[in-house]
């Protein structure tokens, strides 16, 4: 129990001192997806990998990693050759995003993660534990899928359902917990939007969570695989 406050405090200081480093007018330039950032970030990526026979400026990551933060770019081997300094909406920059790679076999594009939602899940996710060294198991609440569950957020002391921003609609999405105990966002909503939206091909079996990285600047980090029923509605997938 020890261990989760110091987290908790550690946590809460930092976001105070986050606030006290950056002025106002920066921490909103930092939280904005530039679409001429990313078009920058895409031409020295495709030049370094001319430069360096097909090899692409990535950090190393376990091959466990979630397929959509599992290439993320390393600034290091691009700065300052190809590239004076990281966009300031990067990590690396105090920015909000993750530069990552996805298509990196044969077309490898640039996209963002969002670490609001990863931050969020963190925080969750520390919740989660505390409730589960006292209790010994996790605040189940409703099964939305063979193992897969809504939060008895109240269990947790929140007031109000916890819930992230989408990248790609703007909406409120929630937030889910696996039987493993994994918190995972509820793309179902952004999902039947750009079914509906764009044109496809899925058929049942195939994962559809591409149709929001090809249609955006973004990935879904943080995500079950998800496939479409009989009526082309997103569901969850089954592996």
């Amino acid at each position: 129990m020890k261990y989760f406050l110091q987290l908790v405090v550690i946590i809460f200081i930092s976001s105070i001192l986050t606030g006290c480093l950056y002025p106002e007018d920066k921490l909103k330039q930092n939280q904005v997806p530039y679409a001429d950032q990313v078009a920058s970030v895409q031409s020295v990526v495709n030049q370094y990998k001319n430069d360096n026979n097909g090899l692409l400026p990535i950090k190393t990551r376990d091959m466990t990693t979630p397929i959509y933060q599992k290439y993320p770019i390393d600034f290091n081997l691009l700065s300052p050759r190809y590239i004076a300094e990281p966009p300031g909406n990067a990590y690396e920059s105090g920015g909000v995003y993750i530069y990552v790679l996805v298509d990196v076999e044969t077309n490898p594009t640039v996209k963002l993660l969002d670490l609001r939602i990863t931050e969020k899940i963190s925080e969750l996710n520390m919740r989660v534990e505390i409730y589960r060294a006292t209790n010994g198991y996790a605040p189940f609440k409703d099964q939305l899928e063979t193992n897969v569950f809504t939060l008895d957020y109240s269990k947790l002391g929140l007031e109000e359902e916890p819930y992230v921003v989408s990248p790609f609609t703007g909406k409120n999405l929630p937030l889910m917990i696996t039987n493993t105990n994994e918190i995972f966002v509820d793309y179902r909503m952004d999902l039947y939007e750009f079914l509906e939206k764009y044109n496809h091909t899925y058929k049942s079996g195939d994962d559809i969570r591409n149709i929001l990285v090809e249609n955006s600047m973004f990935v879904p980090s943080n995500s079950l695989p998800y496939t479409i029923d009989d009526q082309q509605e997103p569901i969850f997938l089954n592996k």
